[in-house]
């Protein structure tokens, strides 16, 4: 485990003091991936096109209309909120636990004047900035498959950062307990798995039980879904009766609830895991 003794374990769970260093660390990874940008763009290109051709028009043809629109209308923004969720979760799980357990970068890092805390918090933004890159080339997909029916689409990048670091900061929390790289098959298997399925992605929440439905809006990509799917669209399938502007809202502020409490928890977490 990679251990780094420069500062002591924080006692409590605390708001961290971070600086202007954050941004030499989010710099750092934004360095590397630019010299394997080809290898990064490809995938997040390619995948919802596979998406698009298989069920959009594929498993699309039998069905007439979802609420309205097109099958393929209907899951064009699902897939931009699923490479939100995907482009941050795992480059906080997988590509962070290689950065600080087998490449050391953590330990080098914290060897000059970047805190532990301001490492994390790098790390964190990074992982935002890396769910608005692979979600504005989906959404250029999308728009390029003329799915996009309101101007109001632009929203979907700001959006896809403050979605991104939710997702960022849970993954995060997961990277903090993991003892080594093949945990990680448990988050993947048992926390995106049922979302990327359950959280009104490829058909609408309406059609579960009232029950499920409510344990649906307590999944994260639930309410990323909805807004995206509001601001490409512009149709919302009521959840639990409510209506569409008041679930926005509700979806607006679960996120940045849920996003700043598991902001500091998982710069705590780590901050506790690398100063142990």
């Amino acid at each position: 485990m990679s251990k780094v003794n420069l500062r002591k374990s924080p006692a409590r769970f605390s708001i961290p003091k971070l600086s202007y260093r954050v941004w030499k660390v989010w710099h750092r990874n934004f360095d590397v991936f630019t010299t394997t940008i080809k290898v990064n763009f490809l995938p997040s290109l390619l995948e919802p096109i596979l998406y698009l051709l298989a069920f959009g028009f594929g498993l699309g043809g039998f069905i007439p209309s979802i609420e309205g629109q097109s099958y393929i209308a209907f899951i064009a923004p699902a897939l931009v909120a699923i490479s939100i969720m995907n482009g941050s979760f795992f480059e906080c799980t997988f590509a962070s636990f290689v950065r600080m357990y087998f490449q050391k970068t953590f330990d080098a890092i914290v060897a000059t004047p970047v805190s532990v805390e301001e490492v994390v918090a790098g790390e964190l933004l990074w992982g935002a900035t890396r769910a608005t890159i692979n979600s504005t080339i989906v959404l250029s997909v999308v728009a390029v498959f003329g799915l996009i029916s309101t101007p109001l689409f632009l929203i979907v990048i700001p959006l896809a950062f403050f979605g991104g670091l939710m997702f960022a900061s849970m993954a995060m929390c997961f990277t903090a307990a993991a003892p080594n790289i093949d945990f990680f098959n448990f988050p993947s298997f048992l926390f995106l798995t049922p979302m990327f399925f359950l959280c009104g992605t490829f058909f609408p929440l309406t059609s579960l039980p009232i029950a499920v439905q409510g344990v649906a809006m307590a999944l994260p990509l639930t309410h990323v879904v909805n807004i995206v799917r509001g601001v490409v669209t512009g149709h919302l399938v009521p959840i639990l009766g409510l209506n569409p502007l008041v679930l926005i809202l509700i979806s607006l502020v679960w996120i940045v609830l849920v996003t700043v409490f598991f902001f500091i928890l998982s710069i705590n977490l780590m901050k506790k895991r690398l100063t142990s």
